[in-house]
């Protein structure tokens, strides 16, 4: 799957914030991480001048550069990053570059400057008003990234896309093994028309139509599907299948089957089972089912039928026996130390 349709790390409703900014005495750093796409609004002047949706220092008359320090919602490795300056034209910085490091605990501000920051992207120049895209290649987990704009100017989002690499220590017993922030993960779909599938794996509910998975209208004999790769092999023991906002165009029903792909081709067909047969929906609801017979699984595929949207997805279970070992393995292999 290509990097930008990877989460992103860094946005605010995963847990991403910013706990520290050299300068933003035009316009804040904690634009930087927000869901929404960036706004503006002409000739909208505050106390210090135009208002922007994003992050904005001043105009630097000795030299150096400025930073923001940038806290990812879970840790993980970094497949790729945006520099998005939508909306700066004539105040977007010419070059930046991003670091990353990996930090045990929760650091402080002052920590996290003095930390040993390494390199993501270098030195790269900037275009304005653009999506500045740049591939990653260090297979290192983060907690944190550092963007760093020469010398100074104005940036509206941060995107930080990634795979999430969940602290085994961390995980409860019993937990959701499609969840994002435990390292769930979507590898591929049927359509994606109206929005990237991982966001049926986001966290928390979803508040409108437009924060959940929803498909084009079919018109041929098929149906949709989503493919999940879950955070480890393990046991779904409760399916919630959430339709909440989807009225008119919730799927008429849905089904998930799962496969072992530790001892079986996920290309094979024979070898996915049931989880939960083909079952009817409705609109605008949050359905529950209990798995009793479920087997262990590594990936799990949602079908609906025969198209349409839905919120979320979770699949409550336990970890296979050996699956925390081999989660602290990764653990360990993403180390930067």
């Amino acid at each position: 799957m290509s990097w930008q349709l990877l989460p992103d790390l860094a946005s605010r409703s995963l847990g991403g914030g910013v706990p520290y900014v050299s300068d933003e005495l035009f316009a804040a750093g904690d634009n930087l991480v927000t869901d929404a796409a960036p706004s503006f609004a002409a000739r909208t002047f505050g106390p210090k001048g135009q208002v922007y949706d994003g992050w904005e220092t001043r105009r630097r008359r000795v030299p150096g550069v400025d930073h923001a320090i940038v806290r990812l919602g879970a840790p993980g490795i970094v497949r790729g990053v945006v520099v998005d300056t939508a909306f700066f034209t004539g105040n977007y910085p010419p070059y930046a570059s991003v670091e990353g490091v990996a930090v045990d605990g929760y650091p402080s501000p002052d920590e996290l400057v003095a930390a040993p920051w390494a390199p993501l992207v270098p030195k790269s120049p900037l275009a304005g008003d653009a999506r500045n895209e740049f591939e990653v290649t260090d297979p290192r987990r983060c907690t944190h990234v550092r963007l760093t704009i020469h010398p100074d100017g104005g940036v509206a989002r941060l995107r930080v896309h990634g795979e999430v690499v969940a602290d085994p220590a961390l995980l409860p017993g019993v937990l959701d093994l499609a969840a994002m922030e435990h390292g769930g993960q979507v590898v591929s779909c049927s359509d994606m028309f109206y929005g990237p599938p991982h966001r049926l794996i986001a966290p928390g509910l979803a508040r409108v139509m437009g924060e959940g998975w929803e498909t084009a209208r079919r018109r041929d004999d098929g149906n949709d599907w989503v493919l999940v790769k879950l955070a480890a092999p393990g046991v779904v023991r409760i399916a919630e299948l959430d339709a909440t906002h989807f009225k008119g165009n919730a799927p008429g029903a849905a089904s998930l089957r799962g496969v072992d792909a530790r001892v079986s081709d996920v290309d094979d067909a024979a070898a996915w089972f049931d989880i939960l047969p083909r079952t009817r929906l409705q609109p605008d609801t949050r359905h529950r089912f209990p798995l009793p017979d479920a087997a262990v699984a590594t990936h799990v595929r949602l079908d609906v039928f025969p198209d349409g949207g839905m919120a979320r997805l979770r699949l409550y279970g336990e970890l296979a026996a050996d699956a925390l070992a081999a989660l602290s393995t990764r653990w360990q292999a993403t180390s930067r130390a």
